[in-house]
Formats: C-alpha cells, sequence, structure tokens
C-alpha cells in the first residue's frame, strides 16, 4: 500500500472551507438554540398551563429523535408535507437549532430551578414584578450554574454538525468525503479530516475544562 500525502495539501482549500463552515454552523446553531431554550424553559415553569404544554411537547419530542433523524425529516419529508424545499444548509440549521434548543430548555430550568425559592419571594417583597425577579435575580444566577453544562453542549454540538454531511452541507465531514470519492485516498482524507476536528476540538474541551473548574457551582 502506497501513501500520497500530498493530497491533503491540494485540496487544503476545501477542507478549511468545509471547517470554517463547521464552526459557523455551530455558531449559528448556538445563537439560535440559547435564546430558544430559555424562551422553552420560562414556558414550562410558566403558571400558564397551555404553555407548559406547548413546552413539554417540544422539548420531550426533539430531545427524544436521534438529531439524524430530524435532519431528514426535514430535508426529505417536510417538503413532500407542505410543498417546501429548504436548502441544505438552512435545513440543517433548522435540525439542529429544534434539537439543541430542546437540551438547552432542560439545561435553563434546571438551572433555574435550582435558585432558591426565597431569593424570588425576596425579590417579590422589594416590588419587583414576577418578570423582573426572573430577569434580574433568578436567571443571572441560573447563568452561572448552567455555564458548564451549555459549554459542553456546545463541544457535542460541534461534533454532531457532521452528521449534516448526509444532506450535501459541505462542512468539513462533506468536503472530504467528497474528496475522498474523487481521489480515492482514503486513509490520507480520513485522517485528515480526523487531525482538523481534533485540532478545533482539543482547544474548545480545554476551555470547557477550565469553565467547569472556574464556574462551577459546589453547594
Amino acid at each position: 500500500m502506497t501513501f500520497d500525502w500530498s493530497v491533503i495539501w491540494t485540496h487544503r482549500h476545501a477542507l478549511l472551507e468545509g471547517a470554517a463552515l463547521t464552526v459557523g454552523l455551530t455558531v449559528l446553531t448556538m445563537l439560535l438554540a440559547v435564546p430558544g431554550g430559555i424562551v422553552l424553559a420560562l414556558m414550562r415553569l410558566s403558571s400558564n398551563k397551555l404553555l407548559q404544554s406547548a413546552s413539554l411537547a417540544f422539548v420531550e419530542f426533539f430531545r427524544n429523535l436521534p438529531l439524524i433523524l430530524v435532519i431528514y425529516w426535514v430535508f426529505y419529508v417536510m417538503p413532500m408535507a407542505v410543498e417546501f424545499q429548504l436548502s441544505p444548509l438552512v435545513t440543517a440549521l433548522v435540525a439542529l437549532v429544534l434539537n439543541i434548543s430542546a437540551y438547552n430548555a432542560e439545561t435553563f430550568r434546571a438551572g433555574i430551578n435550582s435558585i432558591r425559592k426565597g431569593q424570588l419571594e425576596a425579590a417579590l417583597a422589594m416590588g419587583m414584578s414576577r418578570r423582573q425577579a426572573m430577569f434580574k435575580v433568578v436567571i443571572p444566577q441560573a447563568g452561572r450554574r448552567i455555564l458548564p453544562v451549555i459549554a459542553s453542549t456546545w463541544v457535542s454540538l460541534f461534533k454532531d454538525t457532521s452528521l449534516v454531511s448526509v444532506i450535501a452541507v459541505s462542512e468539513l465531514a462533506y468536503s472530504a468525503m467528497q474528496i475522498r470519492a474523487q481521489t480515492f485516498r482514503v486513509l490520507e482524507m480520513l485522517t485528515a479530516m480526523a487531525v482538523l476536528y481534533w485540532l478545533m476540538g482539543y482547544p474548545q474541551a480545554k476551555l470547557v475544562d477550565w469553565i467547569h473548574r472556574t464556574y462551577g457551582v459546589k453547594e
């Protein structure tokens, strides 16, 4: 068996563009899924039964479906049902946001519930509305508690973006597979893909470790 590692350098631009799209997709997903998770968590904690039920249904539905199935459903099934086709990139973003928002909702809800009820009652006693107390007292404290979990979700999401390659989103995994198919250099391209993922993922994992040490709350 002979190896041709020069194929990696030859196709470096496609690999780097794929890596950039992987990072961009992760960032966009979290920018949408964090506020989405907050809204769902507040709906679940609301005294309104309709809002509670809607949030519960959303979270339990998307949290218990494999992400790959959500991607396929949005890209292949939904267009047949409503005759509306999203681009592969938008499909990937929608599927990722739906999935991660469900997980974030439970993370935020757990963080909010971890704040002692007396603090909310004290804020209400000082004349704050329930909404003011929630956003000025409870959520800031909950944010510190959930930050390590959100950071871990980020790292997991970063790796899960590779799943969108199945619908031809040209992120890192898809770009590497396309080059592999064109050049027949299987080992070289899979190695390059693994190395690039590791180089991007390892610093993030170390950052998550630091966040856990710095912001992790110990009762």
